[in-house]
């Protein structure tokens, strides 16, 4: 998996190093507010957390974890790129922050990393992130990396699905 450089980050492949990072930043419950997970169940949030940490995600995609690039290893979240298994040629993405690197910008920056890297990807023709409907802030990094709404993706969770196609990448 690569490891890439932006202006002010340094996104490196997640490994089992961030693990207790990880697993605090999941803690805070205004972090994982919109995410449905086992948050509130220590063993299954380990379990879960483990088993999504040694997955194999296919060549080039997975998870990194971002850190300030002024150095220092400071743990300020991570974003991933995977496959989506109903189509070949879309990705998913998606980010997942410190309460305290909130709104400086990161997401945004490392979102834009993964885009670039996605669409030099063969096949790749889009990539998308399912965002709930009250998560403004996301909405907002979806919409500064191109993205825009596609649908409604499941009427029992309200989860948005935006999307951005490798020819409108770059014209946002």
């Amino acid at each position: 998996m690569p490891q890439f450089t932006t202006q002010r980050l340094e996104l490196r492949p997640r490994s089992l190093a961030d693990f207790d990072a990880c697993l605090a930043m999941d803690c805070d419950a205004e972090v994982t507010r919109y995410i449905p997970g086992p948050w509130t169940d220590p063993q299954a949030h380990k379990a879960f957390l483990r088993e999504r940490m040694q997955t194999n995600w296919g060549e080039g995609l997975g998870y990194w974890s971002l850190f300030p690039k002024d150095g220092g290893n400071r743990f300020l979240g991570w974003v991933f790129l995977t496959a989506d298994g109903s189509q070949k040629s879309a990705l998913e993405t998606g980010w997942r922050l410190n309460r305290s690197a909130w709104g400086k910008g990161y997401a945004t920056e490392a979102t834009l990393a993964v885009l670039e890297h996605a669409f030099r990807l063969s096949g790749v023709h889009q990539v998308f992130a399912d965002i709930h409907p009250d998560n403004l802030a996301s909405i907002r990094v979806a919409a500064k990396v191109g993205m825009r709404l596609i649908n409604c993706l499941r009427q029992d969770e309200p989860f948005y699905r935006y999307g951005i196609m490798r020819h409108q990448f770059g014209t946002a």
